[in-house]
């Protein structure tokens, strides 16, 4: 008897060391969705609607799709976000895309393309990160101005891809998976445990 006691409780400490971060697994938030992260044809309010409500939360990832040739992603302070500045950048540029960025912190962040214009035709992002799951209302991002500034022929946008824009005439690479492998593969291997367990 004291040995199954024994068993049962490395079991159940292992199961709650395994399935743990069920409890705290990300989410992953592809930025812009189907348009990705580029120009987008509607201004910065494409973005200020993607956010809005949208709750983000530490340990929770963004994924910007992009070219990596036509486009980059840079964390700023939010005078650098207003002004569309490469200035107070938090970090450095990220050139290669597709990227995951998984939030490290509490607070707002701002993200914003350093390419030619990009920023100033709406390539950027606000958003307000929490601690926990509905700690914080959800993410918003002050609203642009109702009329987009067109952009020039070289800025590629949320448009239709062509060949132009993307070397492949493809789509964006797929997001990345979430974390639920993971749990699962937890799951199973604790199942298997456990079950080796009763059999000694």
């Amino acid at each position: 008897m004291a040995r199954f006691i024994s068993i049962m409780g490395v079991s159940f400490g292992f199961l709650m060391v395994v399935l743990f971060p069920c409890t705290a697994a990300q989410t992953v938030h592809v930025v812009g969705d189907n348009i990705g992260w580029t120009v987008p044809s509607n201004g910065a309010v494409a973005y200020v609607n993607w956010a809005n409500g949208k709750n983000f939360v530490v340990g929770d990832v963004l994924s910007f799709n992009f070219v990596s040739t036509e486009h980059d992603v840079l964390r700023v302070e939010k005078t650098s976000f207003d002004a569309c500045t490469a200035s107070n950048a938090i970090g450095d540029v990220i050139t290669t895309g597709p990227v995951n960025i998984t939030l490290e912190g509490a607070g707002e962040h701002y993200y914003i393309c350093t390419f030619s214009q990009h920023c100033q035709f709406g390539q950027k992002l606000a958003i307000s990160v929490s601690t926990t799951l509905g700690a914080s209302p959800p993410s918003t991002t002050p609203r642009p101005p109702t009329t987009p500034i067109a952009p020039s022929a070289d800025c590629p946008t949320s448009d239709p891809p062509t060949t132009k824009n993307s070397p492949t005439g493809s789509m964006m690479p797929s997001p990345p998976n979430s974390s639920s492998s993971i749990i699962t593969a937890g799951i199973y291997l604790s199942t298997l445990i456990l079950i080796i367990s009763f059999l000694l």
